[in-house]
């Protein structure tokens, strides 16, 4: 069964005007999409349509992104008030939250800064933490290609030197249809480095702040991911006081989202059952 999607939208305290889409019934859950990702993503609305049953699901454009347009600056404190103005429009005293990939490392600060959640899920956060981490001048020579308008360089450059993707694959999906999806909110790249902060060094994931997080949070990663990968995960799940640990078998960054959705639905479920007890 295809379910309805409602357009609304809601208004941060900047005036920065964000784009919802809003799908299902019940307890409210808040996708959080990551680098290149807005709320139309394909991915993304599969995923909405597959929780629809069960939530009351809100897609949202972050800040700079589809029909979340804005003049003002797209700084990691002004996307956890969007976040936090989103969860408001839910309608609700609490919400679920699934944050995917840097997605999920924003939302994990808006639980860390106070923003009341009620769990979240996250799948693989892209924290640096073995392997190759980027290069330290990374962030600047990203914003430095943002800024003189050169989307797909910088497209690419994120994609090769932040995600280690390799250059002849990423080169061949200069061509593909989708590359001109990529280069639209090429832009936004610089924010997701941003929320990042200083988890991209190589080093250990340090405590804080998300050793403050005391809501459960589900982390997920999948199988068929790189070694660091799920070294970021476990390493996230040791430091958070209410963490649940998950490998889904035979997934990648490219995770079916059938997969994803049934772990997401159980966990917020076990978590409404067990705080209506």
């Amino acid at each position: 069964m295809k379910h309805e999607v409602h357009l609304d939208h809601t208004t941060s305290s900047d005036g920065t005007r964000l784009a919802l889409d809003v799908v299902g019934s019940g307890p409210p859950l808040v996708l959080v999409g990551g680098a290149f990702s807005f709320r139309r993503w394909k991915g993304f609305q599969r995923l909405a349509q597959l929780l629809a049953d069960q939530h009351t699901v809100i897609a949202y454009d972050r800040r700079g992104r589809g029909d979340s347009i804005t003049g003002q600056p797209i700084t990691v404190p002004a996307e956890i008030d969007d976040l936090h103005s989103v969860i408001n429009r839910a309608g609700a005293d609490l919400a679920h939250i699934f944050g995917m990939s840097s997605g999920g490392v924003l939302a994990l600060r808006a639980a860390a800064a106070g923003v009341p959640i009620r769990s979240m899920s996250v799948y693989q956060p892209p924290f640096a933490v073995a392997g190759n981490p980027p290069p330290d001048d990374f962030g600047s020579e990203l914003t430095r290609l943002v800024d003189a308008g050169k989307r797909s360089t910088a497209t690419h450059y994120f994609m090769t030197k932040g995600m280690g993707a390799p250059a002849p694959a990423v080169a061949l999906m200069h061509v593909a249809p989708f590359w001109k999806d990529l280069k639209a909110v090429a832009h936004t790249l610089p924010a997701d480095h941003a929320v990042m902060g200083d988890t991209l060094s190589g080093r250990p994931l340090p405590a804080e702040p998300w050793h403050r997080i005391d809501i459960p949070v589900l982390v997920i990663d999948g199988s068929k991911s790189a070694a660091p990968v799920a070294a970021a995960a476990d390493e996230l799940a040791e430091h958070l006081p209410v963490a649940t640990r998950v490998t889904l078998p035979g997934q990648s960054h490219n995770v079916s989202m059938s997969a994803l959705a049934a772990v997401i639905a159980d966990f917020a479920g076990d978590v409404d059952q067990r705080t209506r007890i």
